[in-house]
């Protein structure tokens, strides 16, 4: 099981600062304007010394985002070795662009410190950008960019100016930078008949860092490596960072990355620690989907490389924004990788062998006089006991759990004795993993003064404090359950355990040591944290809270994310995991939406199309796609079945025909290949994923194999009914009105696509039981009556939604529910006038509006438009192929300045 850090978790609970933020930064440096820092325009250079004025400012405003004691512990270990020891931070073009000022101002912070990250960047995205408007498609093959003499100039060159923007950017904060843009890596051709001049990296030159450092300079390296005759190589900037890793032996390796760590798409968070000796093998089995394509390959990537470092070192994936709260507090912020510590399990006391050495485990830190009695009385009360202790070879972290019993249905963490060592190093975390994946549910205490406070606080679910201690718990969902906890420990605090709890034993044998009277609880009653729960009654907040968040499964926030309405927010960058191109085949392109899907798949960066079938137009040249000359095949079933590996199929066949296509796909032997279907033969089948992101689980898209496309009617319309269900009249049902354009008919000749036959006319059509009625009614779970019409205009669909109400509503508290319910969807745009089809057509997104209200305040009318042809089809089957190829969500579709997506004109 793998842990996470909810920024959102801690809100609820409350956390170290004022409503959960940093403190507030200044309009230039993004860190607190407090930290004294050179003036700009003097570009005079601060030297960072030892203990100097500075470098205790930094340390305390680093103390707000962590403890003092976590604080000097890291730095203490940070400074323990060598300068160009400390951290190899790799950046990214994407936060050259987007994040400069987060990354100079973190940067800042550790040059304050007196420690030197050595940076090396890449420039990606912009080298993309830059070929692209140079005419040049840039090329890869197997991810790696195909790099020709034209290519390397361009690279070259721009690589350069990130370089110098980059140091230019760290001197006018006053920080020394060093540009070394050369004689640094050296090598050889990766494959020239392949690649062309890229490298593959033999050696690395460590004196030009050694020499930046020396001189007091942050050393800030491109990944550009020269072969022995002299010839400039391209080398991937990430595999230029893990080869300077190797040579440096640093303690972290660091990848910058705007999407702030890696993601579990089954809980929308991000993985807060991944202990690569306990959990690899399981993550690379197989048995979790969102385990795949870059993320596969990222973590295998950490894997190779940690295991050439020291097992002190460690890799963090996070956002610029968090490097601090990642480098020095326990409960960091992105994901960190490590090689870890085996959890050792023993269930009896026997299985120590040396029971002396547990006993002293159990009494570190404990000086009082009774202790040693007190833990020996304990340790035979676990001999007559079920219990867990978990713990690392070296025993830096301990912990013990005692399971349900007839006293306790909750399991109970009766003690957890951790060294400096087991928090630097991480142990504890990998260690409350372990209990945790055996005991989802679970109790414990803490004092209130205990210098990890914070930490208990990132792992819990709801806490209460009472006399200076506070009871956490976590995994608890039922409100009656958590009820009786609080009212218990108010009454009783940390004696309701009894004699399974160390820690209770030890202040019970403490007082009667002191001839304290029993009923004195330690001093004056603490002053509630602003973090813990009142110590009065019991606060319904907190039971509220704690439903809520359970009910809600709210995602990690960071502090550059913003907070959000809608319950299934879009992934958009999230899911992208930068693998190969994928192989792409399409089936059926002679029609209009095989046609609006080439050109969408012409402008994916990451979509390779390699076959397209039409009977009709077999033979001749596929036109508007540029990657590569395509000639239209008339593949038959047969002819796929013995196909090679394809990623990805699209059907866009006539309804009734797609199921031969299947089954030759499923027989051909590669299980993995993604089918997307466009007709309507598998909407209502259990075993295909309905495709509608905008109200179907994402993470259920992103894993699915087989998707089915809704119909453009379809789509539009639940658009236009979902966020006003739960206010539906259960009486009645609503009343949908579709005008479509003929393009909606096909191309196959027929009365509803004769614009001679519509000129001044509109043709109903299928008054009862159409596909789309049923579609509807089926995925709303919901009876819907749907009329269809087909009118003279090529493209675009309207419709008039009646829908009776249960309550009375007025025009705006309607349109706040489908605004709230569609924030952030750029696919979906809501307006309080009514939206028109001359507006939609050739976009890609859906308008909601019109929201009349009848004046009984009982019935409203919803009116939507779409683009039949585009997220009607094509848009939206290109939206589900990114989702479940781990591409970033809108990669390939024009989002222009319009709100509902951008413009797309045939």
């Amino acid at each position: 099981m793998l842990s996470f850090r909810s920024s959102a978790a801690s809100a609820i609970r409350g956390c170290r600062f004022a409503r959960g933020h940093l403190p507030k930064p200044s309009p230039r440096l993004g860190y607190p304007a407090t930290l004294p820092v050179t003036n700009p325009q003097r570009r005079h250079y601060a030297v960072p010394l030892e203990g100097s004025g500075t470098q205790q400012t930094v340390i305390r405003l680093l103390s707000q985002i962590g403890s003092k004691k976590e604080v000097e512990q890291y730095l203490h270990q940070f400074s323990s070795v060598s300068k160009q020891s400390f951290a190899v931070i790799k950046v990214g073009g994407a936060i050259l662009t987007q994040h400069l000022d987060a990354l100079i101002s973190s940067l800042a912070f550790l040059y304050n410190l007196g420690l030197y990250p050595v940076v090396i960047h890449g420039a990606g995205p912009q080298l993309n950008k830059i070929l692209e408007e140079s005419g040049v498609e840039p090329q890869f093959e197997g991810g790696i960019r195909i790099t020709d003499g034209k290519t390397l100039e361009v690279a070259r060159g721009l690589f350069l100016q990130e370089n110098s923007k980059l140091v230019e950017a760290l001197e006018d904060l006053g920080v020394r930078a060093r540009p070394i843009t050369t004689n640094v890596f050296s090598g050889d051709y990766l494959d020239k008949e392949k690649y062309g001049l890229v490298g593959q990296i033999r050696a690395v030159n460590k004196k030009p860092i050694e020499a930046s450092i020396k001189a007091r300079c942050l050393p800030i390296l491109t990944s550009m490596a020269e072969s022995p005759d002299g010839q400039v190589l391209n080398v991937n900037a990430d595999v230029a960072a893990g080869e300077l890793a190797k040579a440096l032996q640093p303690l972290k390796i660091v990848y910058l990355s705007e999407k702030g760590g890696l993601t579990n798409e089954d809980t929308k968070k991000i993985i807060s620690s991944i202990d690569l000796d306990e959990q690899y093998e399981d993550l690379m089995s197989g048995k979790h989907w969102w385990v795949r394509y870059g993320t596969r390959l990222k973590i295998k990537e950490v894997n190779d490389l940690l295991s050439e470092l020291p097992r002190s070192s460690s890799v963090a994936i996070i956002h610029p924004a968090d490097l601090q709260k990642e480098l020095f507090t326990h409960s960091g912020a992105g994901t960190l990788i490590r090689r870890g510590n085996k959890v050792r399990v023993n269930t009896e006391l026997s299985q120590f062998g040396d029971i002396d050495a547990f006993k002293e485990v159990l009494l570190r830190g404990r000086e009082a006089e009774d202790a040693v009695p007190t833990v020996d009385r304990y340790a035979e009360y676990l001999r007559g006991h079920d219990f867990k202790c978990y713990f690392d070879d070296q025993m830096e972290a301990l912990a013990i759990v005692l399971p349900p019993s007839a006293e306790s249905s909750v399991p109970q963490l009766a003690t957890f004795s951790t060294t400096k060592v087991g928090w630097l190093s991480n142990v504890t975390d990998i260690v409350f993993t372990a209990i945790k994946k055996d005991f989802p549910r679970l109790v414990w205490t803490v004092k209130s003064d205990d210098e990890h406070l914070t930490w208990f606080f990132e792992k819990a679910d709801g806490s209460l404090s009472r006399n200076g201690d506070v009871l956490f718990w976590t995994g608890i969902e039922k409100g009656e359950e958590v009820v009786n906890l609080m009212r218990e420990f108010t009454a009783r605090g940390r004696e309701m355990f009894g004699d399974i709890n160390l820690e209770s034993q030890l202040q019970k044998a403490a007082r009667a040591a002191a001839s304290v009277a029993s009923n004195v609880t330690g001093g004056q009653q603490q002053q509630a944290r602003a973090y813990s729960t009142a110590t009065k009654g019991i606060p319904s907040n907190v039971l509220r809270d704690t439903r809520q968040r359970r009910r809600s499964g709210l995602r990690t926030s960071r502090s550059y994310a913003t907070t959000t309405t809608n319950p299934n927010p879009p992934y958009g960058d999230q899911n992208s995991s930068n693998r190969p191109p994928a192989k792409v085949a399409l089936i059926g392109a002679r029609g209009y939406t095989g046609k609006a899907l080439i050109n969408l798949l012409n402008s994916h960066s990451n979509i390779d199309l390699q076959h397209v079938s039409s009977r009709e137009l077999a033979g001749q040249k596929l036109q508007g796609y540029d990657k590569r000359d395509i000639t239209y095949e008339n593949l038959t079933a047969e002819d796929v079945r013995r196909m090679g590996e394809i990623d990805c199929w699209i059907l866009a066949l006539p309804n009734g025909v797609a199921k031969p296509w299947v089954d030759a796909i499923e027989q051909n032997g590669n299980d993995e290949s993604l089918i997307v279907d466009l007709s309507a033969d598998y909407r209502f089948s259990p075993d295909w994923t309905y495709g509608l992101p905008e109200l179907v689980d994402r993470s259920q898209i992103a894993k699915a194999k087989r998707i089915a496309n809704p119909g453009c009617y379809a789509t539009a319309a639940q658009i236009g009914l979902a966020p006003i269900l739960p206010h539906m009249d259960p009486s009645s049902y609503p009343v949908i009105m579709g005008v479509s354009g003929y393009s909606g008919a096909g191309t196959k000749p027929s009365p509803k696509n004769n614009v001679e036959n519509l000129t001044n006319n509109i043709i109903p059509y299928s008054l009862t039981d159409h596909i789309h009625e049923r579609e509807i009614s089926a995925q709303l779970g919901r009876e819907v009556a749907f009329i269809p019409h087909v009118a003279v205009w090529f493209q675009g669909i309207h419709h008039s939604i009646n829908i009776p109400l249960n309550k009375t509503f007025t025009s705006r508290d309607i349109r706040n529910i489908y605004q709230e319910r569609f924030e952030g969807e750029p696919l979906v745009k809501v307006t309080g006038e009514s939206p028109l089809v001359k507006n939609i057509a050739g976009t890609h997104g859906v308008e909601v509006g019109g929201f009349g209200v009848h004046s009984s305040g009982k019935r409203v009318v919803v009116n939507a438009t779409i683009d039949n042809l585009l997220k009607g089809a094509a848009t939206q089957a290109l939206q589900n192929i990114n989702l479940a190829m781990g591409f970033a969500e809108f990669e390939g579709i024009p989002l222009g300045e319009k709100a509902s997506g951008g413009d797309m004109k045939f």
